[in-house]
């Protein structure tokens, strides 16, 4: 199969927000549409082109799925994260793309020329086998990332780049620490999207490595590539014209139902 492909995990059990997929979100006319509907029309208004499958193990979210028009793959309960998941769709549907986008089905305020960008990286570098993408942090987003912190809310995750633009480390905590924030110009805190791209290879390999320490701690999938030698390529990006803060706990959804309604998306 040439080409990429995007699929989209979503599993019912989760432990911060159970039923999260299902959700009602509202939308600028006041209609409510359940989170996959809008992560869904959020990854098909990026690429078009590109197949997009919804792996998930629950009856529930398919239903939701098919009712919207589109197949979804059933997957294992045993995935213990959306990359196994991935992982798995890929391997049901028997196909062999040139790269899979994991578009996470938490992050339905992900811009368009983000999934661009990723889908251009692996069609451009085909030596990379793990791509995922960063932005530096608006005000009101590392507000937000402070909040959540001093709280004791699991919310965004940051990412340490080296010289490469190769991911060093990511994590749930703000990183790097910064002892002042600078009232002006850029906050160099990068904010990490829950949007990856892989070569089939390096997905199987994933699934075929036990989860590593730092990943469990942390909860953070993507830290199992960097604990066993495999590189991340990290695509820096400007901010759009708005925060992607995804639904990672119910105290997200004002913020984003707030940028769907100044944003007009119904």
């Amino acid at each position: 199969m040439r080409g990429g492909v995007i699929v989209i995990p979503a599993r019912y059990a989760s432990s911060r927000y159970p039923g999260k997929p299902l959700a009602p979100v509202v939308g600028a006319t006041g209609v409510a549409q359940p989170l996959i509907a809008r992560t869904i029309a959020a990854a098909q208004a990026a690429r078009r082109d590109l197949p997009l499958h919804v792996a998930t193990d629950d009856r529930r979210i398919a239903d939701a799925v098919q009712a919207l028009g589109e197949a979804p793959v059933m997957t294992p309960e045993s995935c213990v994260n959306g990359t196994e998941r991935v992982a798995a769709a890929i391997e049901a549907l028997g196909i062999a793309p040139d790269y899979v986008i994991n578009f996470q089905g938490d992050a339905l305020l992900t811009p368009p020329a983000f999934v661009t960008a990723l889908a251009d990286w692996m069609e451009t570098h085909p030596d990379c086998d793990v791509a995922t993408v960063a932005m530096h942090c608006s005000p009101t987003v590392y507000a937000h990332l402070l909040q959540d912190q001093a709280a004791g809310r699991s919310g965004g995750t940051t990412v340490i780049t080296d010289a490469a633009s190769r991911a060093l480390y990511f994590s749930k905590r703000v990183l790097p620490f910064l002892p002042t924030v600078p009232q002006h110009g850029a906050i160099h805190v990068l904010l990490h999207l829950g949007l990856y791209a892989y070569r089939p290879a390096a997905l199987q390999r994933y699934r075929a490595l036990p989860p590593s320490p730092y990943e469990q701690v942390e909860g953070l999938e993507q830290l199992r590539f960097l604990h066993y030698g495999i590189p991340i390529d990290v695509v820096t990006l400007d901010p759009p014209g708005w925060d992607p803060i995804e639904l990672n706990n119910p105290t997200d959804l004002e913020s984003i139902e707030a940028t769907l309604a100044a944003r007009g998306i119904a």
